[in-house]
């Protein structure tokens, strides 16, 4: 008998994996990580899932169970933090990747992903939406693979680049005396328009703190 723990801070995530684990009748508990312990996970559990999950998995986790990540993002490429956001400034492939957890971040072997074209017209927030919507159709469309671990994993061949948390921070304020392209600065504001986060700003004379979204359509 399948029993799987699933661990997730994205509402839409959650909702999607619920809808689909009781599709299948399978049994599973979902969680958000503020309310776990990693080091003191049930063991009757025979998969845990990590679905944008805000903690890292520790090694005595990784170790003692079948671990998989639903990971935002095309690995190798921008492995950590917010994938989109950098994919729209280093122009590496963005997608959705299922992979099995080992001890680095976003780095264990693939076991199914699937590319998404960037449009001229998306954001940090749009290319978001379209990624875990990918996320949960190829969980979806595998998901007997993945629970009865009957599938091939592939190792990625290069251990591509990995964006820590500083990395966006360092992204967000503007410098007004930058020169560069306008076509850099205008993936800049793309990359970091996301909702009504207030995530890109300068700093204008007086001192004020200044947000910055952009708006782009077709």
């Amino acid at each position: 008998m399948n029993n799987v723990l699933i661990i997730s801070d994205n509402q839409y995530i959650k909702d999607n994996m619920k809808r689909i684990f009781n599709k299948h009748k399978i049994e599973h508990t979902i969680e958000q990580s503020n309310n776990l312990d990693l080091f003191k996970i049930s063991p009757n559990y025979n998969l845990i899932i990590s679905a944008h999950c805000k903690k890292i998995f520790p090694s005595k986790l990784v170790n003692s169970f079948r671990c998989i990540n639903l990971h935002p993002g095309l690995n190798p490429y921008n492995r950590g933090w917010f994938p989109q956001v950098f994919s729209i400034l280093n122009k590496l492939p963005i997608g959705a990747t299922i992979h099995e957890i080992d001890e680095k971040l976003d780095h264990g072997p693939i076991i199914f992903q699937e590319e998404i074209k960037i449009e001229s017209t998306d954001t940090s927030f749009s290319l978001y939406n379209k990624v875990i919507k990918k996320e949960i159709e190829l969980f979806e469309n595998n998901f007997s693979k993945i629970i009865n671990n009957n599938y091939t994993t592939i190792i990625p061949k290069d251990q591509g680049n990995l964006n820590l948390k500083k990395d966006f921070d360092d992204l967000c304020e503007i410098d007004l005396n930058n020169i560069d392209s306008f076509e850099n600065h205008l993936n800049l504001l793309r990359a970091l328009t996301f909702s009504k986060y207030k995530n890109a700003y300068f700093i204008d004379k007086l001192g004020n703190k200044i947000y910055v979204n952009i708006d782009l359509k077709k």
